[in-house]
């Protein structure tokens, strides 16, 4: 039987981390999901769109996995 996976996207927009993203705000958020069983799978620059007005701003989608 083929294993059977969930997968989860985070979008980190610049004002959601401070500015400049950092090493230890990343690993924070990386080690707080795999408290919660998720696997870093990858992760991509991207334009995030903001809540308010058009565009968007320098951000990340972190794309995690777990078994179901």
């Amino acid at each position: 039987m083929a294993r059977r996976f969930e997968y989860k996207v985070v979008q980190l927009r610049e004002g959601l981390i401070g500015g400049k993203l950092s090493d230890s705000k990343l690993e924070k958020i990386l080690n707080g999901e795999a408290a919660d069983g998720w696997q870093l799978k990858a992760i991509t620059g991207a334009d995030v769109k903001g809540r308010v007005g058009p565009g968007g701003v320098d951000g990340l989608l972190v794309t995690f996995e777990r078994p179901v």
